[in-house]
């Protein structure tokens, strides 16, 4: 028999039994076996359990794949996705048919997701039938599972759950509280327990909302003015458009893409370790994305734009203008091909979003010099 601490014990769906988190530590330092806990509401158990043995588990959240992940499943060579990747660090164009062979496999992204048992599905036979029935089977256990709420908590949960897509074609892309028991007088307070089971569930990504922009950001939330979006883009189109495919491969210019594509920055930033905020103003408007520019100790505001009117960012423009918040650069994310650089603002087409890296994952190490 091998060393026994090549024996690898899995345990899933370990939220249902939380006394076993305590138990890892003592399995842990007995060394006999290593241990991987998984559960789909693993991040709801993780917050609730005050006995978390700190330093004897290590956490890893697991996310639908991003884009750069939906690509090697497509079968995208990682010689041609490297040297895209070169061009995004040199900020360069792709050639007009470099970029129209990716934004196709982008807009197949957006109908078909990130769901490893959608992905999947598509690459059996490329019926997209199966695939919404995929999505549409998914997207509604998300909805039936908050099994540790009572039915009360539940039907809020579900509620705001599904207010979510009718909510990101509106221009605040805010859930509007009355909306969700049909109650006016009602404020984030009255459904923070909810908020925070979608957000911990990881069924959503939650964006908090920041009124002065300084960083590090974290300093400067406002947990009461959240917005909500689906984990994946692919129940969202699912649930906007169905099975018309055209709506999103031949970008028809009734459809408005606006909020498909905000979706899938959001899932980027999260999925690359990047804590999800926007900006928000009541005189000066809305910025869609703010993160933390670690090498200019800074904030980055990021705009998403899914039409020909990319330049026109009145909101971006005037929070760039305000000396006070000392931005020193922005993106905008859009479709077209070009990459171009005006004052401080550069814009990029949208599938150069999956090669934003967050510090801790573009290092292994930072060695402080000696004292």
């Amino acid at each position: 028999m091998g060393d026994q601490r090549d024996t690898l014990i899995f345990l899933d769906e370990i939220q249902a039994y939380p006394h076993l988190f305590t138990m890892l530590k003592f399995l842990r330092e007995e060394n006999r076996f290593r241990y991987i806990a998984s559960g789909s509401q693993l991040g709801i158990a993780l917050a609730q359990t005050p006995s978390i043995p700190i330093g004897s588990i290590e956490v890893r959240q697991m996310y639908p794949l991003d884009f750069e992940e939906f690509l090697w499943a497509v079968g995208t060579t990682e010689e041609w996705i490297e040297q895209i990747r070169m061009k995004f660090v040199s900020q360069e164009s792709l050639s007009e048919e470099e970029h129209q062979m990716i934004m196709k496999r982008f807009r197949y992204y957006l109908l078909i997701g990130g769901l490893p048992e959608a992905v999947n599905r598509f690459l059996a036979d490329r019926n997209m039938v199966r695939v919404r029935q995929t999505q549409s089977e998914i997207h509604n256990l998300y909805k039936l599972d908050a099994s540790q709420y009572d039915s009360g908590r539940k039907l809020k949960i579900r509620k705001i759950y599904d207010l979510i897509p009718s909510t990101l074609e509106n221009r605040k892309k805010r859930i509007i509280f009355k909306n969700i028991e049909d109650k006016k007088g009602k404020d984030f307070m009255d459904y923070a327990d909810e908020f925070e089971y979608l957000a911990n569930s990881g069924i959503t990504l939650g964006v908090t909302a920041i009124s002065n922009p300084v960083f590090p950001l974290i300093e400067s939330e406002h947990k009461n003015l959240i917005k909500l979006y689906l984990n994946d883009v692919g129940i969202l189109t699912q649930l906007l458009y169905g099975l018309n495919v055209n709506a999103v491969l031949d970008e028809q210019k009734s459809v408005n893409l606006g909020a498909v594509y905000e979706s899938v920055v959001a899932q980027e930033l999260h999925a690359h370790g990047f804590p999800l905020h926007y900006y928000d103003n009541k005189k000066k408007g809305e910025v869609d994305f703010l993160v933390d520019d670690y090498d200019r100790l800074s904030v980055l505001p990021i705009e998403v734009k899914s039409g020909k009117d990319y330049r026109i960012h009145t909101s971006l423009a005037r929070f760039m203008g305000n000396a006070d918040y000392d931005i020193q650069r922005a993106i905008v994310f859009c479709n077209d091909r070009e990459v171009k650089k005006e004052d401080k603002v550069t814009y990029l087409p949208v599938y150069y979003c999956m090669f934003l890296l967050h510090p801790n994952e573009q290092q292994n190490e930072v060695i402080l010099p000696p004292l």
